[in-house]
């Protein structure tokens, strides 16, 4: 029986009429597929389904007065509060720095740019102590701060404020800043020649492109202080309806043995956030949408 060579058979192609099959040396879509869905299981699926189903054992009534204590409220309001404020600042400030980063040179530019990875490295309770030698009172910035401005940040939801800030902001840089690398500046130089201004070029012709990057690091900036313990609770000062994280809530309640309790501010922890950041993918896509229609 004679074999020949073609083509298809050189590249692992079979034709038969009209049907074609392709292989592949990475695994079949069947192995694939089982692999993710296996892993997303074990590593999400359940958890989340363990919260819910440990929070079914409150009837209503007890589930409505654990989860709208006035001391959990009130962490409620700091944890969602501070962390869409310092996603929102660091959405202005980490898209100006990818600029810096990506639009100019200066001396000791990948020192600066290494930095930004710094909270990513550096664990969050070495931050959370820096940042409270560095606010407190007596600190280096504090003895300024509070002592001349009367401004308290270490110990009050200032500092809560800070930690979400620095630990938010590489999300946003490193989001942002491969966008700004693939941008053409014949962009703006077009825009430039028809007249506009710079506040205009950035308003109508970088922004624009910039938006669903900017939002995703935002929607990631945010989730991170959402859920951040380590660099909070030294800055914090932990005052009960003051200055308190709903996380330092859930674990104080897993210290006292009162696991119910626990899932059940976690649950409302997570559907909040599942909101959230629903709504804000949802205008990912939705600015994705008008900017491939614009085209």
């Amino acid at each position: 029986m004679a074999f020949a060579l073609t083509p298809n058979t050189l590249f692992g192609r079979q034709r038969t009429g009209t049907f074609r099959k392709t292989y592949s040396v990475l695994p079949g879509f069947n192995l694939s597929l089982g692999y993710t869905l296996g892993y997303l299981t074990l590593i999400v699926l359940i958890p989340i389904a363990a919260v819910f189903l440990k929070t079914s054992e409150l009837s209503f009534a007890e589930f409505w007065k654990v989860v709208t204590a006035p001391r959990v409220l009130a962490s409620y309001k700091l944890s969602f509060g501070a962390s869409m404020i310092a996603a929102a600042i660091n959405a202005v400030f980490g898209l100006m720095l990818a600029w810096v980063l990506v639009r100019y040179s200066f001396p000791g530019k990948r020192i600066v740019d290494a930095l930004v990875d710094l909270p990513f490295a550096l664990p969050t309770a070495v931050a959370g102590i820096a940042l409270t030698a560095l606010y407190a009172r007596n600190g280096w910035i504090g003895q300024y701060v509070e002592g001349v401005l009367g401004i308290k940040i270490a110990f009050a939801p200032a500092g809560v404020l800070v930690a979400l800030v620095f630990i938010g902001l590489p999300f946003v840089v490193r989001t942002v800043q491969p966008i700004l690398e693939d941008l053409e500046t014949e962009l703006e130089e077009a825009a430039a020649s028809l007249g506009a201004r710079r506040w205009q070029t950035f308003r109508y012709v970088l922004l624009p492109i910039l938006l669903p990057a900017l939002l995703t690091g935002f929607a990631l900036a945010f989730a991170r202080a959402v859920g951040e313990y380590g660099s909070v609770i030294f800055i914090a000062g932990n005052i009960p309806l003051v200055s308190e994280i709903t996380p330092l809530i859930i674990i104080t309640k897993l210290e006292q043995y009162d696991y119910v309790g626990a899932t059940a501010v976690a649950l409302v922890m997570l559907l909040f956030s599942f909101v959230l950041l629903l709504v804000i993918n949802a205008l990912q896509a939705w600015s994705s949408r008008s900017i491939g229609g614009s085209r």
